[in-house]
């Protein structure tokens, strides 16, 4: 299986979708049964979160790794990353926390933080295999267009804070915590999920290829393992 952005897997629903990548994550993991899966949160993968918990048993040994996190938050607040992934994916997937490493969303030196993870994600070996969505204006993680983009994992600031996730805090978040493009783009394999017609004008402009951070996505054209599963409205000229 080799899928490059060039060559994206179109299938009719999300439910294809969900099912087609999840054998592309499954491909590496049966490969490396001790794998290391980096994963967002947010809507787009729930449906490949929820095709992998069929296979639990073949993901006993995976670790997983958090692609970001909100700061400034209690860790047990309902919108952390952390919550969504103890629920979405640890659980259904009959892992324990120990399997997890990610931010913590109240570090009191989120500098300190950042280091502990890039530090963290050097002792694993790196990551075997990356879950994304994509945001509609290409946002990566907490990675959002601007004139420059952080290589490494970092500290973002304020005017990042915009998701749906957020509507469910009980406090306010001051900041945010994610991997950087380049710690992604170091990923043996990287799946992107893409669904919904809201998210057509996205890829449309990621499939021309040009690459920029205003367009964080777009880097993804540097790496020559992604695999990339949309439905037919995210991608109807396709």
């Amino acid at each position: 299986m080799h899928k490059t952005l060039s060559q994206p897997m179109v299938l009719e629903n999300y439910e294809a979708v969900c099912r087609s990548a999840a054998d592309c994550v499954l491909e590496t993991v049966r490969q490396k049964p001790g794998s290391v899966i980096c994963v967002a949160t947010g809507a787009s993968p729930l449906g490949l979160y929820a095709e992998l918990a069929k296979h639990a048993s073949e993901l006993a040994q995976a670790h997983i790794l958090k692609l970001d996190e909100w700061g400034g938050l209690a860790m047990d607040d309902p919108a952390t990353c952390e919550v969504y992934i103890r629920r979405e994916v640890l659980g259904p997937w009959g892992l324990s926390p120990e399997h997890l490493t990610g931010f913590q969303s109240d570090a009191a030196d989120p500098e300190a933080e950042c280091a502990r993870i890039r530090a963290a994600v050097e002792r694993l070996g790196g990551i075997d295999v990356c879950i994304l969505g994509m945001g509609a204006d290409g946002h990566i993680g907490l990675n959002y267009p601007a004139a420059t983009l952080p290589a490494e994992t970092h500290v973002t600031d304020a005017s990042t804070l915009r998701h749906a996730m957020l509507d469910a805090a009980l406090g306010k978040p001051t900041h945010g915590f994610t991997l950087g493009m380049a710690e992604v783009l170091r990923a043996r394999r990287v799946v992107l999920v893409v669904n919904g017609a809201a998210k057509a004008h996205a890829v449309q402009r990621l499939m021309t290829g040009d690459i920029t951070t205003e367009f964080p996505a777009s880097l993804l054209w540097l790496h020559d393992d992604v695999h990339m599963f949309a439905d037919r409205s995210a991608v109807p000229a396709l």
